[in-house]
């Protein structure tokens, strides 16, 4: 038999002592061209080794082919701590991020699609309006002319008339975004106040702040006079004056109408990435409305007027993928022949990964986690690139049991073409097609971080690891459920594909809304149950932080902590914030201090003056109940629940916020761990505890299973359980089959996805559904619990 060829023995990914994040020195080997799933309770150290150490050092080996002059264009990436990388290729990461949520982003812009469709009408379209800029909703139409002076040598110059002109598809009245904002302006200010009396009622526009000092200082306003009592060329200039230079205390400055600064400051975000209080003022002080232009399709006139068979380019981004890909199809044009059959290709690779039922004018901030996630991998599909590092966050969050096996055949087929497809997953589902495990843990934090199992998915189930164990685990439906104390109605629900639905949705139980990705949940539960006071929402909207945050800033709990700290010791709050006074001088309260090495990696390195603690030595005499502010933030939170139990540093507000931490599983988190550190599911859970403080007797939450592992769901279950016992009503959004036989009352939402959905397919408790096997969900929910 003759040797192997040397090229041929590279079938190994070697890691050699991964310490990044919570990781212990772990060595591993993965088989290239093969499927290998990571599996492992929340934050045992998955996305830490597979995202962080494997995926980040190709990126950064990539990056490094570039010249010098491309790489100081280029985030510099640090090198993972990890001992020894060997035989990696090419990473391509697929993660859970939401899509960029600006305003004029959409499924279409977010993918090929809608830059293939403008040049497609571009070309048949009839009339002819110009190139495929002329139906960009992203690009408006502009003319210039002048004059221009060409040196011609000799002292001799020649003037030349010159014109230019772009010819766009942005409706100018709403500047491409689909729809107008009228503002209150009772919102905004007190009109029997003058500017001296601070009349702003924005967030923000303080009295002493540069923003209202430009205001007040303008010269343009009598401080002393009411604002209702203004002139009407005062009231104009008050708010809706163009930029004008003005000087104020010898710095050169611009003032600007109040309406025109908020709508570039508040009003061209998206609403959802707004901060609390910004996006409250929003929903109090503005109207959103369809454009009355564009009718909200963000396109000018001429750009609608053109059409292909008598389908605009509005009218083709409006209808669902799967309506869109069989127009295309229908098309016959042999000057456009490859521009045809690569956007029939990229068409089709959206219904093939259960994403036909969206439009390409969906904007893309809409979209879920899954969604977002799915769509990225859109561009993947018909790759040639072959020998490619593949990694997947969860590709089946968000999704029905009914779409996890196209997913899966999805996988196998990246893989079948010679590709190294690395996930990390809970599903059992997908955990099943595995070529290869790899089960981290044995805790989470610092109690992970450890290789438990390497090896094949039946070794895995008989193993005693915490995924081993659970890996069969099923719910079983419920002896006796609670009877509803009310109803919420729904009446007449048409939001987006809901066809005039009318539903009770029972109230003082747990109620699960489930049906396939797309049938409708979400808009039946967010966009058309009436929010009254008391319904507290908890939607999939990732947390944000810098290195800077923590569980104890971002929860809150810092407040009641330093005041505790401040009152003990006869000084200021501030004192005892590393991101303000008490900050370590040295490397402003960060831990870490920083050198900039131009287009080599920043090195950070623990700041000397104090040791990564992030505060000054002063504030570190300071003590409460025996210890300091560092200390404290050093805590986990089970030891923290003690710590402000009792005693000198008793304290029931941070004692009641541990507790909820405590409840929804994040025990084993340190006070004062950084955010960016936290794994999805932590995250997930972290804002759960938050909202657990709201006051409210409705609880909605979003898919709280994701990232979950199967261990981790049972403690949900419970964390519902003492919520509704407590005579609160949890309605629940959710695919996972544990959470559905624990329900008390369950509406399935169908029959299938887009305008195939949107109907209920049925309401009744669990064991109804299982009885009936009526619809897709019935039929998998019977399959899981052995019905």
């Amino acid at each position: 038999m003759t040797e192997p060829h040397v090229a041929d023995t590279h079938d190994l990914i070697r890691v050699y002592g991964a310490r990044e994040n919570n990781l212990k020195d772990v060595s591993i080997e993965i088989p290239k061209r093969r499927l290998t799933v990571f599996t492992g309770v929340s934050g045992s150290g998955k996305s830490s080794l597979v995202f962080d150490t494997i995926a980040a050092e190709s990126q950064r080996l990539i990056n490094e082919t570039y010249s010098a002059f491309v790489q100081g264009f280029m985030p510099n990436l640090a090198r993972p701590e990890v001992d020894v990388l060997d035989g990696l290729t090419t990473a391509i990461t697929v993660d859970q991020q939401r899509m960029g949520s600006d305003p004029r982003s959409t499924v279409g812009t977010a993918t090929d699609a809608n830059a293939m469709l403008r040049i497609l009408f571009s070309r048949l379209a009839e009339p002819h309006i110009g190139p495929p800029s002329a139906y960009s909703f992203n690009v408006a139409s502009v003319s210039a002319s002048g004059g221009l002076t060409v040196d011609r040598g000799a002292d001799r110059t020649k003037t030349e008339k010159v014109t230019f002109s772009r010819t766009g598809g942005m409706c100018t009245h709403c500047e491409g975004r689909g729809r107008v904002s009228d503002i209150d302006l009772t919102q905004l200010y007190d009109d029997s106040k003058s500017l001296a009396e601070d009349p702003f009622t924005i967030p923000t526009y303080t009295g002493d702040g540069w923003v209202v000092r430009v205001i007040t200082e303008s010269g343009f306003f009598d401080k002393n006079k009411p604002i209702r009592e203004y002139t009407k060329k005062e009231r104009h200039d008050f708010l809706y004056r163009e930029p004008t230079k003005v000087k104020i205390n010898g710095v050169n400055l611009t003032y600007e109408g109040l309406i025109p600064k908020l709508q570039k400051s508040f009003l061209s975000k998206d609403r959802e990435s707004m901060q609390p209080h910004i996006r409250a003022f929003v929903d109090r002080a503005v109207t959103f409305a369809v454009c009355p232009e564009c009718d909200g399709t963000r396109l000018s006139a001429p750009a609608r007027s053109s059409k292909i068979d008598g389908v605009s380019i509005a009218d083709a981004c409006a209808m669902e993928i799967r309506d869109l890909a069989e127009w295309v199809r229908g098309l016959d044009a042999p000057s456009v022949a490859p521009l045809l059959e690569k956007l029939r290709h990229s068409l089709d690779s959206f219904e093939e990964i259960g994403l036909g039922y969206l439009s390409l004018d969906r904007a893309s901030g809409t979209l879920s986690g899954g969604e977002a996630q799915r769509i990225k991998m859109v561009r993947h599909l018909g790759s040639s690139l072959t020998d490619v590092t593949y990694v997947f966050d969860e590709p089946t969050v968000g999704l029905h049991p009914h779409d996890i096996q196209r997913m899966n055949n999805l996988l196998l087929r990246l893989r079948d073409k010679g590709n190294t497809v690395l996930v990390v997953e809970h599903k059992p589902e997908t955990i099943a097609i595995a070529d290869h495990v790899v089960d981290l843990g044995p805790g989470a934090g610092a109690a992970g971080g450890t290789v438990c199992f390497e090896g094949t998915v039946e070794d895995l189930r008989g193993s005693e690891t915490v995924t081993g164990r659970h890996l069969d685990d099923r719910a079983k439906l419920k002896d006796t459920v609670r009877t509803p104390t009310g109803t919420l109605e729904i009446r007449g629900a048409t939001a987006n594909n809901l066809q005039d639905v009318d539903v009770d949705i029972p109230l003082g139980v747990l109620c699960v809304v489930t049906g396939v990705a797309g049938s409708g949940k979400s808009s039946l539960v967010h966009g058309s149950i009436p929010a009254p006071e008391g319904v507290v929402s908890v939607d999939q909207t990732p947390i944000r932080g810098s290195r800077r945050s923590n569980p104890a800033t971002y929860t809150g709990l810092l407040e009641p902590v330093r005041k505790a700290f401040a009152k003990a010791n006869g000084v200021k709050p501030a004192l005892f914030s590393a991101n303000s006074e008490g900050a370590c001088p040295t490397c402003n309260g960060a831990g870490v201090v920083y050198t900039d090495l131009a287009i080599m990696q920043s090195v950070a390195t623990t700041c000397e003056d104090c040791g990564g603690k992030r505060f000054d030595a002063s504030v570190l005499e300071y003590r409460l109940g025996g210890r300091d502010i560092s200390e404290v933030l050093a805590m986990p939170v089970t030891e923290a629940e003690e710590f402000f139990r009792e005693g000198e540093a008793r304290i029931p507000a941070a004692h009641r916020i541990v507790q909820r931490m405590a409840d929804v599983g994040l025990g084993y988190l340190t006070l004062g761990q950084p955010l960016t550190t936290l794994s999805g599911g932590e995250r997930q859970r972290l804002k759960l505890a938050v909202h657990m403080a709201d006051k409210g007797g409705v609880y909605v939450l979003d898919e709280p299973t994701t990232g979950l592992h199967l261990a981790d769901v049972e403690q949900l279950l419970g964390l519902l359980d003492r919520l509704v016992d407590a005579g609160k009503s949890v309605i629940v959004i959710e695919h996972h089959q544990a959470v559905m036989a624990h329900a008390d009352w369950i509406i399935d939402l169908g029959p299938g996805a887009g305008h195939d959905g949107g109907r209920i397919v049925f309401e009744g408790t669990p064991a109804e559904l299982v009885a009936s096997r009526s619809t897709l969900t019935g039929e998998h929910l019977a399959a899981y619990v052995g019905g």
